[in-house]
């Protein structure tokens, strides 16, 4: 079986699609075969990253390291048993074949509540939520006292994740790994920065998650989009001399892979 890796959050702009890339060419670099899904079916954000990856090695006659991609199937709704949802099926449908081919599948949800979203986060051996470090991005995951700093309790996404982590119980599967990784952070250890951690602190002892680090604020990652890179591919096309910059968000990428902790993978870039 396939280790299915969902990344989450019902929020645009947390750089969802960044983390994806990074983290599914990283497990390709690692030597592992990986399908990879992008259930944002209007915009595909992380689909047309893997299409800009494809279209640069042609272009420059390069053979990296790339995840599977596949589009959702289209499902014949004659076919479907009264009561089944086209959308489960479709999905369903699109796992299974990369499941017998994959040693992971990683599944990009769009940043809003959809049933694919739903259904992805059932299937979530390892749950990746990138937040930034805002408190427009925690509301998405509890209430808090604006005075006191408090957690007064589950938000939206919160009780989303508890649903799933329901269905897999009574399915009799393993439980989720939920990792909130706080994304694009500012390098200043500014005060808003600690509120949020300590926040987060808090939160992940009551509703069962792990903090790890995400990546910083960096243009680089707005550079790498078109050309479909990332990190570790800028020595393959010639970028021989990394600014200190570079080297850092290299760094963020190794620590966030070390944190994840995913099955039968060592990191050794």
């Amino acid at each position: 079986m396939a280790h299915i890796i969902v990344v989450g959050n019902e929020k645009g702009g947390a750089g969802k699609s960044t983390v994806s890339m990074h983290v599914a060419t990283a497990l390709s670099r690692l030597g592992h075969k990986v399908g990879a899904l992008d259930l944002d079916l209007r915009q595909k954000t992380f689909g047309r990253y893997i299409e800009n990856r494809l279209a640069f090695c042609v272009r420059q006659g390069l053979d990296l390291p790339t995840p599977e991609y596949r589009d959702l199937p289209q499902i014949d709704k004659a076919t479907l048993s009264e009561g089944e949802n086209v959308y489960d099926s479709r999905l369903s449908a699109a796992v299974s074949t990369l499941e017998r081919e994959s040693d992971f599948i990683l599944i990009d949800c769009p940043g809003s509540h959809t049933r694919l979203s739903q259904v992805a986060h059932s299937l979530a051996d390892t749950l990746i939520t990138p937040m930034n470090d805002s408190y427009i991005d925690f509301d998405l995951l509890a209430h808090v006292d604006p005075e006191t700093n408090k957690i007064l309790g589950p938000s939206v996404y919160s009780e989303m994740v508890w649903n799933a982590r329901q269905l897999r119980s009574q399915a009799g599967l393993p439980p989720i790994d939920w990792v909130v990784v706080r994304n694009r952070l500012g390098a200043q250890q500014m005060h808003n920065k600690k509120k949020i951690g300590d926040a987060l602190d808090d939160l992940s002892r009551r509703i069962g998650f792990r903090v790890a680090p995400g990546f910083g604020e960096r243009v680089i990652f707005r550079e790498l989009f078109p050309r479909g890179l990332t990190l570790l591919d800028l020595k393959d096309v010639g970028v021989l001399q990394m600014n200190i910059s570079n080297v850092a968000a290299r760094q963020e990428l190794r620590d966030l892979m070390k944190s994840l902790g995913l099955p039968g993978v060592e990191i050794d870039f």
